[in-house]
């Protein structure tokens, strides 16, 4: 999956998926997860949850990860395959 031009949109089925974008798109934006979790006040191993695709990890907290990467959640309806 490449992260490098997501204005074109990603289509994710699973955490795995999420949290392998999220982590390429924290890198390539040369952001650590030490500073990621300092700026939203989190504890370190929320981000390390995320970004290995843990399944239970707490809803808002993933919108405002996605948030604080400078990235949108859009949903749509699934077109034919």
């Amino acid at each position: 999956m490449d992260s490098t031009d997501l204005r074109a949109g990603v289509t994710i089925s699973s955490t795995e998926e999420l949290g392998q974008l999220l982590k390429q798109h924290r890198k390539s934006q040369q952001i650590t997860q030490a500073t990621l979790s300092g700026m939203a006040n989190w504890g370190g191993r929320f981000i390390g949850d995320v970004e290995n695709g843990k399944p239970t990890v707490r809803a808002q907290m993933l919108f405002d990860l996605i948030g604080w990467l400078g990235l949108e959640i859009v949903i749509r309806k699934k077109g034919p395959k």
